[in-house]
């Protein structure tokens, strides 16, 4: 590939809307922890949404223009998992996911550490395990009740009990977590006793 054609892979839509997402950690944590109210709330609910449909988009824009790059299979789950990671902290720092809650965020945070050293471990073996309707169902839980979350007491104005529900949808997300990630365990278990 001459440099020029790199250039233009790693530039290309589907690529610069992974860098916008991973830029928008920085973001979302600067806005919980440098700013104060509901103002904070809302810009972090909308950075965060934001984020997350760029999450689908350059997949399904790489896909559909056939601009899928070794670059962008390995940054998409980076900026997935500092997206999710980064919101669960600061969550949990803020005491919005205090309790019992906790514990949902262990597991997704846990989960997606497994999962990342898993896929490391079956890629040397020359091994893809494909994403499960499950675990989309999962991540769309999640990253649901990470937005309700963000704008929590914001969104309490508008909609009181509203973040009583992002936290059993957090659960929800955390159960199917379980389910997933025990799945993507099992195969790599699986894999390692055949090599």
């Amino acid at each position: 590939m001459t440099d020029a054609a790199a250039r233009a892979t790693h530039l290309s839509l589907p690529n610069v809307l992974t860098y916008g997402r991973i830029a928008a950690v920085p973001a979302l944590v600067a806005c919980l922890h440098f700013m104060t109210g509901d103002d904070a709330r809302w810009a972090a609910f909308a950075l965060f949404v934001v984020a997350s449909i760029t999450d689908w988009l350059d997949g399904y824009l790489a896909r559909a223009w056939q601009q899928q790059s070794a670059l962008g299979r390995m940054l998409d789950p980076i900026a997935d998992k500092l997206l999710v990671g980064a919101a669960l902290l600061m969550l949990v720092r803020d005491d919005t996911i205090g309790g019992w809650a906790i514990w949902a965020a262990v597991i997704i945070l846990s989960r997606e550490i497994l999962v990342s050293g898993l896929r490391e471990f079956l890629a040397e073996l020359n091994v893809k395990i494909h994403v499960t309707w499950l675990a989309k169902w999962k991540t769309a839980a999640q990253m649901v009740a990470l937005a309700v979350l963000l704008a929590g007491p914001a969104a309490e104005k508008v909609l009181p009990g509203i973040s009583i529900a992002g936290l059993c949808l957090l659960w929800v997300a955390a159960v199917l977590t379980l389910w997933t990630g025990y799945d993507y365990l099992r195969a790599g278990i699986r894999h390692a006793m055949e090599h």
